[in-house]
């Protein structure tokens, strides 16, 4: 069974969001350019949450008025994947992609129009 992996939720207003994110739900949040962590667990020293089940995320400035909150599923081949996506009647938007020296994405509509991403860490 694949696990959701992390979040993406665009914002309009990076500093509001921060505080409210920070004040409501007590999460921390970390610059790193783009994207801004948002550490909702408690994370190892590898940036792994700790907890079972513990996933954390990242806000981003929205780009397009059509961006909107988007999850990632970890797997373990992206190309295998998009295939059966393709063959269950889903549609690729971004074919995989490298992030860095760290892992890979992609995304694509479901059967129901909604936008999710896929996520396959690179072989250390």
């Amino acid at each position: 069974m694949n696990k959701v992996s992390h979040f993406h939720i665009p914002v309009d207003n990076m500093d509001r969001a921060k505080e409210f994110y920070c004040n409501i739900f007590g999460w921390k949040i970390a610059e790193t350019g783009k994207y801004h962590l948002a550490i909702t667990t408690p994370i190892d020293k590898s940036g792994r949450p700790k907890e079972p089940g513990g996933i954390n995320g990242a806000l981003y400035t929205r780009e397009t008025p059509e961006d909107s909150i988007s999850i990632v599923i970890r797997v373990s081949s992206i190309d295998d994947y998009l295939k059966k996506i393709e063959e269950g009647g889903g549609q690729i938007i971004t074919k995989k992609t490298q992030a860095g020296n760290i892992g890979f994405h992609a995304e694509f509509y479901d059967t129901e129009k909604n936008i999710i991403g896929l996520w396959e860490e690179k072989n250390r």
